[in-house]
């Protein structure tokens, strides 16, 4: 009887470590299972709020402990084996981390974590990660996605390589604030002493590789590098005018932060071999392979090949390009996803949770939807619009506002209505630029799929026809990305289309509706008007 072969995928987020595993041969997800940084007592003592972060020495500082990632895979591996998932029979294991996260290694790192290759202790006395590994970092914290304190090193580096337009030129991306670089710059500039005995910075989605190989030195990947704001998009290498300008005036020069990243590589090119840590204590095979891995969007769109919509608390557009096709407004991201195909990435801060706060305003609860969804029907697409931006906005860029309408005694069709149709007409018009004109049909995910009024208005807005999948996540395209990679070193075919079809489901595609399409698009002209409307409002409320 051949032997079962098994993939997993670890999702390192900012509240959680999620894994999944998936049968390769039958493409049946096997096992699913999350730990709650702040709810695992194992996880609990780390010191972080909740917000998931330590609690900031100043405004806009993010950042996690390096340690409560180690404890996670120690606790993770343990509930696994708990569970009687067969980990002698997992063959691959992908990664995804947090977009832009990363940790500070000094020069001990590489011999701490070789040190994961040779245990030396029985099984009764094997220490865990964090102990094993609490020396190894240069700065003690983790900085990740929601950093915001960064806009002297942004308007530094932008600066440094000509401005907006050739910064979105060569990296894809108008240095936002979160980016990596620009946060090793701040660290750099702060805290000399730390980045000068900084040896390697490893994203958070190429440290666990690093953890689990035992290898300080395992490559980042293209698509992870992308939001780093080093990284040439096009060529796949670091950039030397990006290198130069952040690293100007900092110890060393463009010398020494270039020494202190890793190679880059494809994110589903094999790193290594699990390390023999986890082996002894666990019971993995020493042929198990570890995937390079990426950011947790990168690996989200792992499953669709599409353009892939998802209409959750803030709204995320994935659109799929050529590889040579950019933002010039820089409101989005190029990106590589986890299999290495090019991709914009927009993401709309103002999303289904304004929807809910409209609703909310006619008495209805969160999940009361039934009466919202009647309002819907019976109302004709693009009659009205109201706006509303409780948080400061990034796709476009624009400030915060109050509830703007046009009538001074709305009914729930109408706000409802205007609420939805503006938030999605936003994501249309600022994607415009990059979206390629197509029938092929726009997947969509997101709590909105099970609302056919709702999707009915993404088909008419989109025009092309919208095809509703289930919630796959950073985890479940991190474990389909690792069994696509393991076909490749394998040279076996693998059809990952149609694999990913079977552990992510879709529904029946909805048409868009003549009459919808002429309401948006044609002599209605809503889109159009809506433009208009929107640009005088957050002209009036810049961020």
């Amino acid at each position: 009887m051949p032997r079962e072969r098994l993939a997993l995928g670890l999702d390192s987020s900012t509240q959680s470590l999620s894994a999944i595993v998936i049968d390769i041969d039958t493409a049946e997800k096997c096992f699913e299972h999350s730990l709650d940084y702040r709810a695992d007592a194992r996880l609990n003592q780390f010191g972080i709020g909740e917000d998931y972060i330590l609690p900031p020495s100043e405004e806009g500082e993010a950042e996690q402990p390096p340690l409560m990632y180690l404890a996670s895979l120690d606790a993770m591996f343990t509930d696994m084996r708990e569970a009687g998932v067969a980990l002698e029979h997992i063959v691959a294991i992908n990664t995804s981390g947090q977009q832009h996260g990363h940790v500070y290694l000094n020069s001990d790192a590489e011999t701490l974590l070789a040190q994961l290759a040779n245990p030396q202790n029985s099984e009764e006395t094997t220490p865990d990660l964090q102990t094993l590994l609490k020396d190894a970092f240069a700065y003690p914290n983790a900085p990740i996605w929601m950093t915001a304190n960064t806009v002297a090193q942004t308007d530094a580096v932008r600066n440094g390589v000509g401005g907006k337009a050739e910064m979105i030129n060569l990296s894809g991306s108008d240095a936002p604030l979160r980016f990596t670089g620009t946060v090793v710059r701040r660290v750099g500039e702060q805290f000399p002493e730390h980045y000068a005995a900084t040896a390697k910075v490893q994203l958070i989605s190429s440290f666990i590789p690093a953890v689990l190989t035992g290898n300080a030195n395992v490559p980042i990947d293209y698509g992870n590098g992308c939001g780093m704001s080093l990284m040439n998009y096009r060529s796949k290498t670091w950039d030397p005018a990006l290198l130069g300008a952040t690293a100007h005036g900092l110890s060393g020069g463009v010398e020494a932060l270039q020494s202190k990243l890793p190679v880059l590589e494809r994110p589903d090119a094999i790193v290594g071999n699990l390390a023999a840590y986890y082996i002894k204590k666990y019971g993995f095979d020493g042929r198990c392979a570890v995937i390079a891995g990426s950011g947790d969007n990168p690996q989200a769109k792992v499953p669709v090949a599409g353009d892939l919509l998802s209409l959750g608390t803030s709204f995320v557009n994935m659109v799929s390009t050529d590889g040579d096709t950019l933002d010039p407004e820089g409101f989005a991201n190029a990106m590589y996803d986890g299999i290495n195909r090019p991709f914009m990435f927009g993401c709309r801060t103002n999303g289904a949770m304004v929807w809910d706060a409209v609703r909310n305003n006619y008495g209805l609860a969160k999940e009361e939807y039934a009466p919202a969804e009647a309002a819907l029907k019976q109302t004709a697409s693009g009659q009205f619009m109201t706006f509303w931006q409780p948080k400061t906005e990034s796709f476009p860029v624009s400030g915060a506002f109050d509830l703007i309408r046009s009538d001074a005694q709305p009914t729930l069709a109408e706000d409802y209505t205007g609420i939805i149709e503006t938030s999605l007409a936003a994501l249309y018009v600022y994607s415009a630029v990059f979206t390629k004109q197509t029938q092929a049909p726009l997947f969509v995910t997101g709590g909105a799929t099970d609302s056919p009024e709702i999707m009915r208005r993404v088909a008419g807005i989109w025009n092309r026809p919208t095809l509703p999948v289930e919630k796959g996540g950073a985890a479940l395209g991190a474990t389909v990305a690792g069994v696509k990679a393991l076909h490749d070193a394998n040279n076996e075919s693998f059809d990952i289309e149609a694999f990913s079809a079977s552990v992510l489901k879709r529904g029946e595609p909805i048409q868009p509706n003549p009459e919808d399409v002429a309401a948006y698009h044609g002599e209605g002209k809503y889109l159009e008007r809506f433009r208009e409307k929107y640009e005088q409002i957050t002209a009036e409320h810049p961020v």
